[in-house]
């Protein structure tokens, strides 16, 4: 399925909130980089067959739209998944752009033979185990500051408990934010539920609540 020019904003939102992945183009008539971005778009139309849709759009006939979603320069890059932002590329970068549309067809393929939505998905990972938390890196190597401090106090309870690793799967990382309308990492979820952040654990920590809220 060839590169879609949109020009109406109506078909933009319908096509963004359709139930297949949208990689979006944002572009400009004036640079020459974004013509190149579309033929590489064009080109992995033709490897992702009808996983995904590819379109384009003229930053500049849609300011409220590239306000939206940050569009500083062209070309930029969104991938969509119902209507939500779930990863993009800023630039030249056609390496990426092929990766991430590579990897979001593999996962469109995946969910198609297993019949498992996004949400499903979620629902699944979330309930991996009665402790579960969703960091950058994992339990043994925190990728930052705000999952090292939350492994290190719930380590001191001495509770079982599962990591993701939302840095290896974007789909998850930016799924989870909408699912649990919550915007940041760490995530700290018991038997299903989420419970909050590393202010909350330490607060939980503070007033003598953590262990008992950990063990549901």
């Amino acid at each position: 399925m060839p590169v879609v020019v949109v020009t109406e904003a109506e078909e933009y939102q319908k096509r963004i909130n359709a139930d297949k992945t949208t990689v979006a183009l944002f572009a400009a008539d004036w640079a020459e980089q974004c013509g190149q971005v579309k033929d590489a778009l064009e080109e992995l139309s033709k490897i992702t067959g009808d996983k995904l849709q590819f379109i384009s759009l003229n930053a500049e006939q849609f300011p409220e739209i590239s306000m939206k979603h940050q569009i500083e320069a062209v070309p930029t890059v969104i991938f969509f998944a119902k209507g939500s932002a779930v990863d993009r590329v800023d630039g030249v970068d056609i390496a990426a752009i092929s990766s991430k549309s590579k990897k979001l067809a593999e996962s469109a393929s995946s969910a198609a033979a297993t019949g498992q939505t996004l949400e499903d998905r979620l629902k699944a990972l979330i309930n991996t185990a009665p402790l579960m938390i969703f960091m950058k890196g994992d339990r043994n190597g925190p990728r930052c500051g705000f999952s090292k401090q939350l492994i290190g106090i719930v380590n001191e309870t001495n509770l079982p408990y599962e990591t993701f690793d939302i840095l290896g799967d974007e789909e998850v990382r930016q799924g989870l934010k909408t699912f649990s309308d919550w915007p940041t990492y760490p995530q700290v979820y018991v038997k299903g539920e989420l419970i909050g952040g590393l202010d909350i654990i330490k607060e939980l920590l503070a007033n003598n609540e953590l262990e008992a809220t950990l063990k549901g």
